[in-house]
């Protein structure tokens, strides 16, 4: 299967057209059965988005996990400023996935405001086809979402592949805590492994334990 590269395409345009900053946006950690989801967000400007876009770049997904953490690091030294926002395991259970993603992406839009990012004439760009942003963060914000941004658009893949990799990292942390379920190779994913030891031992409390999680099908990480 041919691989297409992201490119800046869309971004030099826009940058050019209407805004002068982008702000990309990309989750993971949605469909794990533990542990927070993660936005990351990577900022892109006119000049940067005339830059050559790393070799390698792509979603995360589709970048060998070994790769990862050094593609995660060029990622962030290529973009203006990135960040990861998180929402944890517990707030997925008090307020649903969908919100929680909200929260997670609001805090990473703040962190990079924080950085130095203005929001004034900025577009936040957003993996999916559904704006979970806008309801929750304070100020008013222009989103546009993007089917297959973290696969086309280069500034969500560094976005993909930043909270890919800050995410694992977390998960590989808290493993030893609970080595049970085998967070360290699973990632807080459905595995066969992870399912059997919810069976056997119960839920911890990073699980997010308002779902049906012992009959969960298994999940691509």
């Amino acid at each position: 299967m041919t691989v297409v590269a992201p490119t800046l395409r869309l971004e030099r345009r826009l940058l050019k057209e209407d805004f002068e900053l982008i702000i990309a946006l990309d989750e993971v950690g949605r469909g794990a059965l533990a542990g927070p989801v993660a936005v990351g967000a990577a900022v892109m400007d006119a000049a940067g988005s005339r830059r050559r876009v790393p070799d390698g770049l792509r979603d995360s997904k589709l970048i060998p996990e070994r790769r990862r953490p050094e593609m995660a690091a060029r990622a962030a030294d290529w973009v203006l400023a990135s960040a990861v926002g998180w929402a944890s395991a517990a707030e997925v259970d008090e307020v649903g996935i969908m919100r929680a993603l909200g929260l997670a992406a609001s805090r990473a839009v703040q962190a990079v405001v924080e950085l130095g990012a203005s929001l004034e004439r900025t577009l936040v760009i957003l993996d999916g086809n559904h704006d979970y942003v806008s309801r929750v963060h304070p100020d008013r914000l222009a989103v546009r979402t993007i089917v297959k941004g973290d696969r086309d658009c280069a500034s969500v893949s560094a976005a993909s592949v930043i909270a890919k990799v800050a995410r694992d990292g977390l998960m590989a942390e808290l493993h030893p805590d609970h080595p049970v379920y085998q967070w360290d190779r699973n990632k807080g994913y459905a595995s066969p492994e992870h399912r059997l030891a919810i069976r056997e031992q119960g839920l911890s409390p990073l699980h997010r334990a308002s779902w049906a999680i012992a009959d969960a099908a298994p999940t691509l990480f």
